[in-house]
């Protein structure tokens, strides 16, 4: 802690934490934290920032428990932290390389509901962000012929199983049909466990088109 944050011992025993080290924005959700492990309930996976000694912005991750004396008297708060400033910046990166790449990409949760939609995405469906995040994905977009389908490719990736070149229609919101191209892969946080599904998309209404036509003569 020492070494991350830059404040030596002396600098901190004693002191309030949340009063003289935690940034004002979090002060009341990071005392929460503190009052529940001090009633016995744990907290996992809580992330705020930190300001160092020096001033630099850290972001961690925190596991807070109670600490209990041989009696099993809770005594105070113990809480393991890990920095994921790093890992956050990552993941912005990687938000805005989807974001602007130029092929339609959506993602869902382990629950199936939407938590990544490009402005390609957004483009061709002519849904926005906010029209389609925390919706389900399959219920709520897909026609009712290919629920099913739709359904199990994204079952199979969130067992880690990945599809390519699913092809299935989409319904825009301007009520035209398109026909779209997936490839569908697992999506997995940096301990590797699976988090959801990114699907990379194309476009191939026209080339269908294409190709009926040519059928024809």
């Amino acid at each position: 802690a020492m070494r991350l944050v830059g404040y030596c011992t002396n600098e901190v025993m004693g002191h309030s934490l949340v009063k003289e080290f935690i940034t004002d924005d979090y002060k009341t959700a990071v005392q929460a934290v503190l009052d529940r492990a001090l009633q016995g309930a744990e907290t996992e996976n809580f992330e705020f920032p930190l300001i160092t000694k020096s001033g630099m912005h850290i972001e961690v991750l925190l596991n807070a428990t109670a600490r209990r004396d041989e009696q099993g008297c809770i005594i105070g708060v113990v809480g393991i932290g890990q920095d994921i400033t790093a890992r956050l910046a990552q993941e912005n990166e990687y938000t805005k390389l989807i974001d602007t790449a130029n092929a339609p990409i959506f993602g869902v949760d382990t629950q199936g509901k939407v938590n990544v939609w490009n402005q390609c995405a957004m483009q061709l469906v002519g849904y926005s962000s906010e029209d389609v995040m925390g919706k389900h994905l399959v219920q709520e977009f897909i026609t009712d012929e290919y629920k099913a389908a739709v359904q199990s490719v994204l079952d199979q990736a969130l067992c880690g199983e990945e599809t390519a070149n699913f092809e299935f229609p989409l319904i825009t919101k301007g009520g035209v049909r398109l026909y779209v191209l997936l490839n569908a892969t697992t999506r997995r946080n940096d301990r590797g466990n699976i988090i959801g599904m990114v699907g990379i998309g194309q476009d191939i209404t026209g080339r269908l088109a294409q190709e009926r036509e040519y059928s024809r003569l």
